[in-house]
């Protein structure tokens, strides 16, 4: 069996995210199924709410793989440095408007999920909650790791580049960005 070759804070955050999912999938469901049995049943619902789900999905993957692949391109001085991080700071690309673009897209997912199930519960309550946590996780978490890992240089980058930028021209690098 091969190794896992990354770092344990981001299987846990991976961990999270699948628990969170998993999780208000459940929870929404026992709810919608409770509180919500005629519109959580009604096929006109669902044909509503599916495809607004299936275009937020669609952006939160391509926020995710627009930071992605600058990472990949920029983030890596070596091949030792383990699967989904980086050993260099990258400020350029999506990073040079937003510190977090990648998480960003993921902070979508919650709601993209909760409109691809249709789940009223999932939208108006657990969604909310989960993007909430989302950033504040990101905000502390992350926020706390890059510091560490790249000193007084993340320092100045982020006091010149914001968290998340709802720019119209940040916003369409983020998800109109080329493959």
């Amino acid at each position: 069996m091969k190794k896992l070759n990354t770092s344990l804070s981001v299987v846990v955050r991976l961990l999270l995210w699948a628990l969170l999912l998993i999780g208000g999938t459940a929870a929404s469901f026992y709810f919608d199924y409770r509180y919500f049995k005629d519109l959580f049943f009604n096929p006109l619902y669902h044909i509503l709410t599916f495809p607004v789900g299936t275009v937020l999905m669609m952006l939160s993957f391509r926020a995710a793989a627009a930071g992605g692949r600058e990472l990949a391109r920029h983030g890596k001085s070596d091949d030792n440095v383990p699967r989904l991080e980086t050993n260099k700071l990258v400020t350029t690309g999506i990073y040079a408007h937003m510190r977090h673009p990648m998480l960003f897209g993921l902070t979508l997912l919650p709601m993209a999920w909760a409109f691809l199930l249709g789940s009223p519960t999932f939208m108006l309550i657990l969604a909310p909650l989960e993007m909430l946590f989302i950033v504040i996780m990101v905000l502390t978490f992350e926020e706390r790791e890059c510091r560490k890992k790249f000193g007084t240089d993340y320092d100045r980058y982020a006091r010149r580049v914001p968290p998340v930028c709802f720019s119209r021209e940040c916003l369409k690098r983020l998800f109109l960005s080329e493959k």
